[in-house]
């Protein structure tokens, strides 16, 4: 299915990045219709004109419609972005699914994995859509990625991302849809590098935030990248990947991005970890997903199946869920045997 110069977009998932998403597309010249699941934001900010519980006084582009309403979302739609949680993913897509046909497209912005099975996004809407027997196997999908953060999307600061697909036309298409005089979009196909580089990145800005939260400073910052990189690129390519993809913008991008700047969840809730604060009243005081807490558990199950040592990404997972101090998973890494890099 072709994407039109100019079109109606569904934009799935009224956080912060679904919103600013909606409003990037919205701003070129794009009708869009967001989603969100809850009725009351919905009414709220089609009546406000803003997203005021995540990216309060950024005015929407007038392009951009809001409502709870799937049937209302799907009208005159060809082509859904989903930006939903990673743990909502599956359910989004069995939401949708009566809505779908052969028409349509489908791409996401999600970053994570799936919860208890560790699969990829695209492996999980791939059996989702399987289920649609007459045509299911002809939706195009895409993953959009790259080094950002909602907010600076969203006030129109420049920036970049990816858009990955085994469809190189779909891919491009949805690149000119993103892409402006300062937002830029690549194409690639490799998917599974552009997912993992996305879904790894939030653990690691947890570490990095831990060892700043613990006063350690830039060297060891800049070595934790360094290594977490490495241990990334050693996942994806048992995987599949590209490893040149780990060195791009969904990679190494990403990754420098989540670490070195408290816009991130990820890194503020490290940041408190290593300042002694429990993970709950963590959670609790950010009062948005951290994605890389549930991704941590899937991460390390994921190369444990892949017999892939991920030696920063196990002691994260141990902080989180295994009782450890920070000082304790520190230890564990500084404590390991001499090695070539």
């Amino acid at each position: 299915m072709s994407i039109q110069d100019t079109q109606t977009i569904a934009v799935l998932g009224a956080g912060s990045w679904g919103t600013a998403l909606a409003m990037l597309l919205a701003r070129n010249d794009n009708a869009v219709n967001l989603w969100s699941h809850n009725a009351e934001h919905a009414t709220a900010m089609q009546q406000s004109r803003e997203n005021n519980r995540y990216l309060p006084g950024l005015r929407f582009p007038e392009k951009l419609s809001v409502s709870a309403d799937l049937e209302v979302t799907f009208k005159d739609v060809t082509n859904i972005l989903i930006v939903v949680p990673s743990h909502a993913f599956r359910d989004t897509l069995k939401t949708i699914k009566p809505f779908l046909t052969e028409n349509h497209t489908l791409a996401w912005a999600t970053k994570g994995l799936e919860t208890d099975s560790n699969k990829l996004l695209h492996q999980v809407a791939r059996e989702e859509l399987a289920e649609l027997a007459e045509f299911g196997n002809k939706v195009s999908l895409a993953v959009i990625s790259g080094p950002t953060f909602a907010g600076e999307v969203a006030q129109g600061l420049p920036g970049a991302v990816t858009v990955a697909s085994e469809d190189q036309k779909l891919a491009l298409e949805w690149a000119n849809l993103l892409h402006n005089d300062h937002f830029r979009a690549y194409t690639g196909d490799d998917v599974i590098g552009v997912e993992l580089g996305g879904a790894c990145k939030n653990v690691i800005a947890i570490a990095a935030g831990i060892a700043d939260g613990m006063g350690f400073g830039a060297n060891a910052r800049a070595a934790l990248i360094a290594r977490a990189l490495a241990e990334i690129t050693r996942l994806g390519v048992s995987l599949g990947a590209n490893a040149e993809t780990f060195t791009g913008l969904t990679g190494l991008g990403d990754l420098v991005l989540t670490c070195t700047d408290d816009q991130s969840r990820n890194r503020r809730t490290g940041i408190a970890l290593g300042a002694g604060k429990r993970l709950e009243l963590v959670i609790k005081e950010i009062g948005q997903v951290v994605e890389g807490v549930a991704t941590a558990k899937e991460v390390v199950a994921l190369a444990k199946k892949q017999n892939i040592d991920m030696p920063i990404t196990e002691q994260v997972y141990n902080v989180l869920y295994n009782n450890y101090s920070p000082e304790a998973a520190v230890n564990a890494l500084f404590n390991r045997t001499i090695k070539k890099e």
